[in-house]
């Protein structure tokens, strides 16, 4: 097992403590096994279930739930049926997993909540294939993108379109720093170095880590207030499976850290942020990373060699009680940056070598793309690692254990469900890239996990 690796069972299943929430719960549970043969174009039994209404009106055999009575609700006794029974839903292919059919049973138990407003997609519009979808959203980011020079470059905060989800962005710089750590610094690993000086363009970097606010709206689009077909472009961008688990673990949502997906996941968040805003959004360099986590320091941590002072800063093994806080309830570093140390480790574009390459002069702009599936680098350190950790010059490379618990074959390509101390933060470059490096970004991990 990884170092890290750590056991669902620390975190059982929180489901049942929560309020039952319709688009986070059961919306996901019916798009994904029943609203293929129930709506608008196939309505077998006379039964539609996209929308609220059409739910509760039922089919030729009656109402397909009860409000407060699951017992007496076919909707979810059909999917408790064995497999091979008379009646049982779905017909074809495999079983509702129990841990769904709880969600619809608390559901049904609470009432049968559904949004008014909310009317599930048939089907998702048509896909793009993906040049030219990155074609259209250069287009569109070209168009859009207004700061051309450094000096234009300010802090901002700015809500994601058809939402009331915030995310603040803050500049860095473009400057040289020495990347790596010196062989005396206390916690030095050999795959942080040798040391290397790096020179970078100016970019914007995420003040928090990003949230599960604002992931949630990625991976339930109807919470994001799209209509399919709206903005072909945006539909486009691939999206995750819904997932097989409650993704937070318990550990909470509003506010606090989107954890567990992979990179090829969070690459693809910065995607679709990208089509809603008209901002071009990646995830950082490991260059990048580091340059904005010492923010002008050459110490162990942003703000010394004394790791003492960390609990002022960072949420980790010593403080965090065993699980992720709230993005930016710590000291920020000198640019104003949360979490860079612990609470939940970052990924980064890059593949995890395991030493620096050597070089004499200083790079521009370094970037080792993923060739493998495994590993990608991550940093930061979480709130399961200790001190040594969270150091600015920490590397991690990613591991298949990571996803051990997925039930899937093959795995996911969108969860690492076993990594619950993984998230991300995306930068910002000034500079809008070409078509071609905009795709190689938003690609660079291998998606099959």
């Amino acid at each position: 097992m990884h170092r890290r690796a750590w056991l669902c069972s620390a975190f059982p299943l929180a489901m049942a403590a929560q309020s039952i929430d319709f688009l986070r719960d059961v919306a996901p549970v019916l798009e994904a096994h029943c609203l293929a043969c129930h709506n608008a174009e196939k309505s077998y039994g006379g039964l539609r279930i996209d929308s609220a209404a059409l739910l509760r009106k039922g089919g030729a055999r009656g109402p397909a739930v009860t409000p407060g009575e699951p017992g007496r609700s076919p909707l979810l006794t059909s999917m408790q049926l064995a497999a091979t029974a008379p009646g049982a839903m779905p017909p074809a292919g495999p079983r509702v997993p129990t841990v769904q059919q709880d969600a619809i049973r608390r559901w049904i138990a609470a009432g049968v909540s559904w949004p008014e407003s909310v009317t599930l997609p048939t089907a998702r519009a048509a896909k793009l294939d993906p040049q030219t979808l990155t074609a259209q959203l250069h287009r569109r980011i070209s168009a859009s993108t207004k700061e051309t020079t450094a000096q234009a470059m300010k802090a901002y905060r700015t809500t994601i379109p058809g939402t009331t989800v915030v995310f603040e962005m803050v500049p860095a710089p473009a400057g040289e720093f020495l990347m790596g750590t010196a062989g005396s610094e206390r916690g030095h690993k050999p795959d942080e170095s040798p040391r290397r000086r790096v020179r970078l363009e100016p970019y914007w970097i995420g003040k928090y880590e990003v949230s599960w606010d604002e992931y949630h709206l990625f991976m339930f689009s109807r919470q994001a207030g799209e209509t399919p077909g709206a903005d072909p472009v945006v539909d486009a961008v691939s999206r995750p499976t819904r997932p097989y688990v409650e993704m937070s673990f318990g550990m909470g949502i509003n506010g606090y850290p989107a954890i567990s997906m992979t990179q090829h996941g969070a690459s693809k968040y910065a995607q679709w942020l990208s089509a809603r805003t008209g901002h071009f959004y990646r995830l950082p360099t490991e260059a990048e990373w580091e340059y904005a986590c010492r923010a002008g320091s050459q110490t162990a941590f942003s703000f010394g060699d004394n790791p003492a002072a960390l609990h002022e800063y960072a949420w980790f093994a010593a403080n965090s009680n065993g699980k992720y806080e709230r993005t930016g309830t710590k000291k920020p570093n000198a640019w104003g940056l949360h979490d860079m140390h612990g609470n939940v480790l970052e990924w980064t574009l890059d593949a995890y070598t395991p030493t620096y390459p050597h070089s004499d002069l200083p790079l521009l702009m370094p970037w080792t793309k993923a060739m493998n599936p495994y590993p990608h680098a991550v940093r930061g350190g979480s709130w399961n690692d200790e001190a040594e950790n969270c150091r600015c010059g920490a590397r991690l490379g990613s591991d298949p254990s990571w996803k051990m618990q997925d039930p899937q074959l093959p795995k996911s390509i969108w969860y690492h469900t076993d990594a619950q101390w993984l998230g991300f933060r995306l930068v910002r470059p000034l500079k809008v890239p070409t078509p071609a490096q905009m795709h190689a970004y938003w690609n660079s991990g291998v998606e099959k996990e």
